[in-house]
């Protein structure tokens, strides 16, 4: 009777250890986690946002015929005004005009370099007789 007794005593002794293992290894695996589990991705919500707007200044003609006859390739007015109405206020966003060779990046001191940056383009080509397709790029990231 005394074997069974202290048999038993050593397979809770077992479990015990066990589930201590479990719950050390639980906090450690939250406290080496903490800084990433918390972090949102909006990537998926900025890019959809992105090219909602930028197919809107690709069909609207006014826009796209303002964006083609600058022959700085500067941002229209017009269409800064349509990003910033279109874009959710979370995000702050910029944009640029150039060719369909050129990389288009953003101009530096432009957007904080410690924030991620988001960027889409769209190409507007021309209607009618002359050629000069333009890329128009946005950049956005997240608000201070």
């Amino acid at each position: 009777m005394k074997k069974m007794i202290s048999n038993k005593r050593g397979w809770i002794r077992i479990v015990e250890a066990f589930i201590a293992i479990l719950l050390i290894s639980g906090v450690l695996l939250y406290v080496i986690n903490q800084g990433y589990i918390g972090k949102r991705d909006i990537s998926e919500q900025v890019y959809e946002a992105q090219l909602a707007v930028l197919r809107e200044i690709e069909l609207n003609s006014t826009l796209r015929s303002q964006i083609l006859t600058d022959d700085n390739y500067l941002v229209p007015e017009e269409v800064i005004k349509k990003i910033n109405n279109r874009m959710p206020d979370y995000l702050e966003c910029t944009s640029r005009v150039c060719t369909l060779k050129d990389l288009c990046p953003i101009s530096p001191g432009q957007a904080p370099v410690e924030r991620d940056i988001y960027a889409q383009a769209v190409a507007i080509a021309a209607e009618g007789e002359a050629y000069g397709p333009r890329k128009l790029k946005m950049f956005c990231w997240t608000a201070a």
